[in-house]
């Protein structure tokens, strides 16, 4: 799952861009499913065929990085940005990759007396002589993400931009190649624009006709100095989520979750999150509605430049996610 996840972090996939991810997820998996296509929203779409008599199940991992788009062009040829999802802003310069290769420094100019650091204070750097050499290279509308640096951290944990939500799509991806005939029939959709508003999935769940739903998405922690809130260690096995602010979660498939992880024997957590969101929320919305979930991957730093995971929550995950798609609802 190591070589499946260090794939899938390698593509620029900003919000609203995330086709060279959905190409790299193709390439895995297009040997191991019955359907494989790509709705209008540009949400990938696996079918895995299931048994006769068994359930519609949703599966959900959005492919979209957090990054930021261009609003204006300065005639000194600095770009003014915006955010695309929830990116914390920093007086520490950084570097970002447009989706076309173009390389860039995200700065921040001086604040006044009073004012607060926003996003309005921030430029890019593309080493552009004026406006007009700038657009020879990116145009308004043109968006960047932190590019993939990959970093080993002991024996078991992993850094890199993206990892929310290539964590997620590395596990569904895994799960599609590793599973046999499923009891059930499993929609695995990789979505589209998450970190604006679950966008992707809305439209996916609606189209799914699933009867249970679970989104598979990082969570945050509470193992580093003074975070305690979730109570989520990295290490100690996938998490079971039982509410965000976006949704509280079915009490079957928390249940389920749980007695999936029993059965196999993977560590798990439960986890109670007091902010962020999933996919879950756009799966109770849909339609009439499904039984709907998250299974989590503990996540350090969430939405930074360099986020951390553990490879044996992963694996813990893994084993959940395989029992559930198995599991006779």
């Amino acid at each position: 799952m190591k070589k499946i996840l260090e794939k899938l972090l390698l593509p620029v996939g900003p919000a609203g861009s995330e086709t060279p991810v959905a190409d790299a997820i193709t390439e895995l998996i297009k040997d191991h499913v019955d359907e494989l296509y790509t709705d209008v929203m540009g949400n990938l779409i696996a079918v895995k065929n299931g048994k006769k008599g068994g359930k519609r199940v949703m599966l959900s991992s959005h492919m979209d990085h957090i990054g930021y788009i261009v609003t204006d062009i300065e005639k000194e040829g600095y770009l003014r940005v915006m955010t695309l999802g929830g990116v914390g802003i920093t007086k520490e310069n950084r570097h970002i990759v447009f989706t076309n290769g173009v390389q860039g420094v995200l700065c921040a100019q001086p604040i006044k007396a009073g004012e607060t650091l926003e996003a309005r204070h921030m430029f890019v750097d593309i080493g552009a002589t004026d406006r007009e050499d700038a657009m020879k290279k990116v145009n308004i509308g043109d968006s960047a993400v932190c590019p993939c640096n990959i970093v080993e951290l002991g024996e078991y944990r992993i850094a890199a931009p993206a990892m929310d939500d290539r964590c997620a799509c590395a596990l569904q991806a895994a799960a599609l190649m590793k599973m046999g005939k499923p009891k059930n029939t499993i929609v695995a959709v990789f979505s589209v624009q998450e970190e604006v508003g679950c966008r992707g999935a809305k439209v996916a769940a609606y189209n799914a006709e699933a009867q249970i739903g679970l989104a598979l998405d990082v969570t945050g922690w509470g193992d580093t100095p003074e975070t305690v809130l979730p109570s989520i260690k990295l290490g100690e096995g996938a998490a079971v989520k039982i509410m965000d602010r976006g949704s509280i979660s079915s009490p079957l498939i928390r249940e389920v979750l749980i007695a999936c992880a029993e059965k196999t024997g993977a560590a798990y957590q439960r986890e109670v999150l007091p902010f962020g969101g999933t996919d879950a929320s756009a799966m109770q919305a849909a339609r009439g509605s499904m039984y709907a979930g998250t299974l989590s991957i503990p996540c350090r730093y969430v939405h930074s430049a360099l986020e951390v995971i553990d490879m044996r929550d992963m694996e813990s995950a893994l084993k959940i996610l395989l029992a559930f798609c198995d599991y006779a609802f």
